[in-house]
């Protein structure tokens, strides 16, 4: 059976930060604000895949009051996601992500983003789709003070 999951992400700027979305480390004045390494695009990948397997949220699977996964690359996490999900017999398929971001700007960035989450799944590229657009000028993505990402994934339940 096919399975469709929805996630959604958002942190704010915080100095002195790396900025890594999609596992890949984007040049940035600022990094963003978490208890992992606050990859918005990876956190919502993983909800989708978490929710299209009716297994809760990144923070029931890795819940930020626990001190292991303080300043976690959420590759890790992803990784450790696909393998979860791997115990109930359920495989992800493929996933489309939008990143929401006024800044940094982010197209020459997308297909590598896509490469590595795909390659973290056990997916051919192609398989995760990863887009940007800004919210012109909107609230607090618009005013440069955060990054936000929606994900859509499906998985097979077998």
């Amino acid at each position: 059976m096919l399975r469709i999951g929805i996630g959604y992400d958002s942190h704010r700027f915080e100095a002195g930060r790396p900025l890594v979305l999609g596992g890949q480390r984007i040049p940035s004045d600022a990094g963003l604000a978490g208890h992992s390494d606050a990859d918005v695009v990876t956190h919502a990948l993983i909800d989708a895949l978490l929710g299209a397997a009716g297994a809760g949220n990144i923070g029931r699977l890795f819940p930020d009051k626990d001190p292991r996964w303080k300043n976690a690359d959420s590759l890790h996490l992803l990784r450790a996601t696909r393998d979860h999900l791997r115990d109930r017999d359920v495989h992800p398929q493929q996933a489309d992500i939008t990143i929401i971001a006024e800044r940094p700007k982010l197209a020459d960035y997308l297909d590598t983003m896509g490469s590595i989450l795909a390659a973290h799944l056990d997916l051919e590229p192609g398989r995760i789709s990863v887009k940007a657009k800004t919210n012109e000028g909107m609230g607090f993505i618009g005013r440069g003070e955060g990054i936000a990402a929606l994900a859509v994934a499906t998985v097979e339940a077998r």
